[in-house]
């Protein structure tokens, strides 16, 4: 079993962002996207890795397909289909990285830990540290049968579809936040005391490694934050990136059937969790890549308004409400942006792992807006 060891959240983490086209597609635990075929500079000795996995995966194939999925701003995300069976391959991407990002080990390691809990994650197979198989250190899960939603809208959906959705989705979360991390194996995972200023530390330089231009509200953002940090800490497992994409749900209903996409999760401020997952609702529909809410009637959706949808998570974690809100906003909003950016960094010299990095790179400007707005009546 993989060791976990506490370490600060990824220094090149890059969230996976997807489309706003097509209400739902098939979801592998991984990308929850469509496949293509192999992209330049991530193809790997095929031969090679079916050898390797003959005696570690149940029911073996002889040989099997791979294909790609589109998604993976960070991991490259493989579908492997052994025919009778499929299973999703997570590796790390080509070239040199930095030793506290593209934490496949750590994410493999969670999955194993949170397994016995009552929180929905992919059973993993077996982790490989040895780059000479594949050219870097992979994982392997069981692909699942359900559905990734890439649009918030839900498109394709019926009102009361996406009123359970939200629901499920917001009760997932709750779940999430009230784990017992320290009976679940995971008392190293992080060190949660001054979880927001750290991360707002780490976001910065995060920023500035990868700054390409002056972008004014993340710099008023940047001299803000960490001078009104709200009162009090609260500890649970963080996920750092959960958003409705990162869920599977069952083909037949609104069950979350797996929590996808761990690789900035650590022990946190479960507030944060809550502020990044709401960002839709100030996004409008038409944001490349990301879609929203804000300019949608959702009542006549059945989706449910922020303010209720927040007063539900309260209603499961036994709080009165969310003080502060707009701090944590603001934060989520700013700490994307500076994830947008090192994507746009990554897309300029080449080295980003998905084909639409440079899109995503170019809304560091229009969420450090939205960030800023949330707070600067404050300021």
């Amino acid at each position: 079993m993989t060791k976990l060891e506490s370490r600060p959240a990824p220094n090149e983490a890059e969230a996976t962002v997807a489309g706003p086209t097509g209400a739902d597609a098939t979801g592998p635990a991984a990308a929850g996207m469509e496949t293509t075929s192999i992209r330049t500079g991530h193809g790997f000795d095929l031969g090679r890795l079916q050898a390797y996995l003959s005696d570690k995966l149940p029911d073996p194939a002889s040989a099997f397909d791979v294909s790609q999925f589109r998604g993976g701003q960070s991991n490259p995300t493989f579908l492997l289909d052994a025919g009778s069976r499929r299973y999703v391959l997570r590796k790390k991407p080509p070239g040199d990285l930095l030793p506290s990002a593209h934490l496949i080990e750590r994410e493999y390691a969670v999955f194993e830990k949170l397994a016995a809990t009552a929180l929905p994650v992919p059973t993993v197979r077996h982790l490989c540290e040895d780059p000479e198989v594949i050219g870097t250190p992979f994982y392997v899960m069981d692909y699942l049968d359900g559905r990734v939603f890439r649009d918030p809208a839900l498109h394709g959906c019926t009102a009361e579809e996406r009123a359970a959705i939200y629901d499920s989705m917001n009760e997932t979360m709750a779940t999430l936040h009230a784990i017992d991390y320290a009976a679940a194996g995971l008392e190293t995972f992080g060190r949660p005391s001054n979880y927001v200023a750290r991360q707002i530390a780490l976001w910065t330089k995060q920023y500035r490694a990868a700054e390409t231009e002056t972008i004014e509200p993340i710099e008023a953002l940047i001299s803000w934050l960490p001078e009104h940090i709200p009162d009090g800490e609260e500890h649970a497992i963080a996920h750092g990136d959960f958003r409705l994409e990162n869920l599977v749900f069952a083909r037949d209903s609104a069950k979350v059937l797996a929590v996808l996409d761990w690789e900035l999760a650590t022990l946190g401020h479960p507030l944060c969790d809550v502020a990044y997952n709401c960002m839709v609702y100030d996004l409008p529909s038409t944001t490349p890549n990301l879609g929203g809410l804000s300019d949608l009637d959702l009542p006549s959706l059945g989706i449910p308004l922020q303010a209720d949808y927040v007063a539900a998570y309260c209603r499961r974690t036994g709080r009165e409400e969310i003080a502060e809100f707009d701090f944590y906003k603001a934060f989520a909003l700013f700490r994307f942006a500076s994830i947008a950016q090192g994507i746009y960094a990554r897309a300029l010299e080449g080295s980003a792992s998905a084909p639409n990095a440079l899109e995503v790179g170019r809304l560091a400007r229009p969420l450090a807006d939205l960030g800023w707005a949330q707070v600067s009546w404050r300021a």
